[in-house]
């Protein structure tokens, strides 16, 4: 258990909000103008993918933030 503060959560909580509005700006930058016409159902299960890839390296950052290690 952590008894000092640390520099790694403040920092790694506004690192992981900037990298989500860069990614979602990416998104809507590139992905959504060129699926614009598609249908609806054809759109969901793609932004549904894109909505949980940003998941996938969170867990190697919150061990990060916590203790300072990658792994």
């Amino acid at each position: 258990m952590r008894e000092e503060p640390t520099w790694r959560i403040p920092i790694g909580v506004l690192g992981l909000v900037l990298a989500l509005g860069l990614y979602a700006l990416a998104i809507a930058r590139f992905l959504a103008p060129w699926m614009a016409n598609w249908p609806a159902l054809a759109q969901a299960p793609i932004y549904l993918v894109l909505g949980i890839v940003w998941i996938l390296p969170l867990r190697r950052f919150l061990i990060w933030m916590e203790t300072g290690r990658w792994g």
